[in-house]
């Protein structure tokens, strides 16, 4: 089961930031990615990933050894993790985050679990940080030529084939 949330903040040290997540996932036994929201399009962006990610594990076609770091594989349409965390990866200073929670089948995460990690981070959750626009779109790689062949409606839809494509290229 996931849980998807959006947050807002000052990442200082990224090894730091990483190491207090990292820690915090092991005491409550749940597993945490953490992205670079100003390069999501949506909570339809992480589930997707999430869900090429989990099919290539039970698959074993998978590139990378855990679902965190799979998921951020597919996340970013990069088929190596050398250009897909640069890309997804947080970036230190002022930061826009997206967090996805991996919880075991049928456990439900509490919002008290959330909060104590933003606590932690220092970050104020804020969903909205995870809503794309045009410039989501190009700083994911997306080419003008290709923004102009859909509508507004459906600019999700290229992240969503990027995803997808990451399967062929694999």
């Amino acid at each position: 089961m996931e849980k998807i949330f959006g947050a807002e903040g000052e990442i200082k040290d990224i090894d730091s930031f990483l190491d207090s997540i990292n820690k915090f996932s092991k005491k409550y036994n749940i597993k945490i990615q953490s992205f670079d929201a100003n390069v999501i399009f949506g909570k339809n962006h992480i589930l997707s990933a999430v869900n090429h990610a989990k099919r290539a594990i039970s698959e074993n076609t998978n590139t990378t050894k855990t679902l965190e770091m799979e998921t951020l594989l597919y996340a970013s349409g990069e088929r190596q993790l050398k250009l897909a965390i640069p890309k997804m990866g947080v970036k230190k200073g002022k930061a826009d985050i997206a967090f996805v929670f991996f919880t075991k089948e049928n456990v439900k995460l509490k919002e008290e679990t959330i909060n104590e990690l933003t606590d932690l981070l220092s970050v104020k959750r804020n969903d909205k940080v995870l809503e794309g626009d045009v410039n989501t779109l190009k700083l994911f790689g997306i080419k003008d030529n290709e923004i102009t062949t859909v509508t507004k409606e459906k600019y999700g839809s290229l992240i969503l084939e990027k995803i997808a494509m990451v399967d062929i290229i694999k």
